[in-house]
């Protein structure tokens, strides 16, 4: 069973700044995509960011140039670096882990507990 330790959060300002972290199982990250994803009150669950085994990056078009994300092979894990936060940026984030699976190019999914993002006006 791969955990998911998420950290980060909290409350700021519109224009602000907030960093999350999430760091997960050192012996499947070489084969592990990386994902933030967030859920608004009322909406579905989307992505905002991901970046493969490989450090490709992804970003949903509503945070791109504000975000970023990066991951640390050695610690095994990844942050979003969130930047000119927004109000309507106000979600429940949740890290994935996307596993691809020995011997197959079948991916599991792992997801962290969230973390609450609240910005104001």
């Amino acid at each position: 069973q791969v955990q998911l330790a998420e950290s980060g959060g909290g409350l700021v300002p519109a224009g602000g700044s907030l960093k999350l972290s999430c760091v997960t199982s050192g012996s499947i990250f070489s084969r592990t995509s990386m994902g933030w994803f967030r859920q608004a009150q009322g909406k579905q669950r989307e992505l905002v960011a991901l970046i493969t085994a490989g450090g490709t990056a992804r970003y949903a078009d509503s945070v791109k140039g504000r975000f970023t994300i990066s991951r640390d092979n050695i610690k095994s894990s990844a942050t979003l670096q969130m930047n000119s936060l927004k109000p309507e940026d106000t979600a429940v984030y949740f890290c994935n882990a996307a596993v691809l699976e020995r011997g197959s190019s079948n991916y599991v999914d792992y997801w962290g507990q969230g973390t609450q993002v609240t910005v104001s006006s």
